[in-house]
């Protein structure tokens, strides 16, 4: 490749920065990476997403070669609402770099990763002549901070109906807690959000004997969910965790008991369960408690994601001593954290994460390291010459 078509990694995070593509709009992010792409010498495929009640997504698959083994990097173009402007010290989009910090939305989340991976395909396609065995790939959607409804999960589905099979995945999101080289995501904790509603019926607070009033049944069915242990976790996964987040009643008079009272929950959960064997527990627990209180309850179910794991070994331990050679420290292998995409692509390779420091994102004033930037694409670069070696 001629050196004329080598990647300025931070100029390319600055342009996609520069979109303002708070989810679903792309504003001409994927424009801008699919144009690089193609220089270099990617085939890209651009797949627009449709479904009911959510917006459509545009999203991009691009390869370079047609061999196996094929490696992907996955993320996202898409980043969240800016929140309140007016506090930003810099124009959220504007990528502005002072004091060799880069601010603005998507510096950490994930813009930067993303122009990174560009980068280095660019650098080892260059360094290899073009004569690796194998293909390397980019899975880049536009809807992961969204309802992730027509993104990564229906172009992991055109791939394999189009023959376009992964071996191994990295997702480049802001895995480091304080500092680069901290910490990698080899598995990620389940979600499954409750909607429990109890029921009763209204009356005057100075005849209760002629209503029931839900709220005392609410309090102890959320309490015997909050005291429900659901495991003491295991070596690689913290023990699973049902936190309330909301509670309501809708009852603006004081004379009156409310015929419902409802409260949400989400449960962030590990290895030990599943989805459906986590609500048979939940279930069981209102059960007993309903039962025992005299309460009627309803709960709606919503399954968000299994837990996974990929498990140490080869895979892990290349991206690890990429990581360890470049920077000189040794990545905890790790499971904390919320969700990503990686939930999806696990079920059609091994797939582990590495990306940015993540103290700032979704923050006012979100920023990356230029210096952390250029070490991230040195390493997703070491990654792929340690893979096709």
């Amino acid at each position: 490749m001629n050196k004329n078509n080598s990647i300025d990694v931070i100029a390319l995070t600055q342009e996609l920065m520069n979109c303002p593509s708070v989810t679903p709009a792309d504003a001409g992010a994927l424009n801008v990476l699919q144009k690089m792409l193609e220089k270099i010498g990617f085939t890209c495929h651009r797949l627009m997403f449709s479904d009911e009640n959510t917006p459509d997504v545009d999203n991009l698959y691009a390869r370079y070669g047609n061999e196996a083994p094929n490696f992907c990097f996955a993320g996202h173009t898409d980043v969240v609402p800016v929140g309140d402007e007016s506090a930003w010290n810099t124009g959220p989009f504007e990528s502005v770099i002072k004091d060799g910090v880069l601010y603005g939305r998507g510096a950490a989340d994930m813009k930067a990763a993303v122009a990174c991976f560009a980068a280095s395909s660019a650098r080892f396609i260059e360094n290899s002549d073009k004569k690796f065995r194998g293909s390397i790939s980019l899975l880049i959607t536009g809807d992961e901070e969204g309802p992730a409804i027509n993104g990564t999960r229906k172009v992991l589905e055109w791939m394999a109906a189009n023959g376009e099979k992964i071996d191994h995945c990295l997702v480049g999101e802001p895995t480091n807690p304080t500092k680069m080289g901290e910490m990698v995501k080899i598995g990620r904790r389940g979600s499954f959000t409750g909607f429990l509603k109890v029921i009763g019926s209204e009356g005057h607070v100075a005849y209760p004997h002629l209503a029931d009033n839900p709220i005392p049944h609410l309090t102890t069915l959320v309490t015997a969910l909050s005291e429900l242990e659901l495991d003491t976790g295991s070596a690689h996964f913290q023990a699973s965790n049902l936190e309330f987040t909301t509670m309501d009643v809708g009852n603006t008079a004081t004379n009156v008991t409310p015929r419902t009272a409802t409260a949400t929950f989400n449960i962030r959960f590990n290895t030990h369960h599943s989805l459906d064997s986590l609500e048979a527990k939940i279930r069981v627990c209102l059960d007993q408690t309903a039962a025992n209180c005299g309460a009627k309850y309803e709960l709606l179910a919503l399954k968000n994601s299994e837990p996974f794991l990929t498990e140490e070994g080869d895979f892990s331990a290349l991206v690890a001593d990429a990581i360890a050679e470049r920077l000189g420290r040794e990545p905890d292998l790790s499971t904390t954290g919320g969700t990503s995409d990686a939930r999806y692509i696990k079920n059609y390779c091994p797939v582990i994460e590495f990306g940015l420091v993540g103290q700032t994102m979704h923050k006012v004033d979100e920023c990356a390291d230029v210096a952390d930037i250029e070490a991230l694409a040195d390493i997703y670069t070491d990654i792929l010459e340690r893979y096709f070696a």
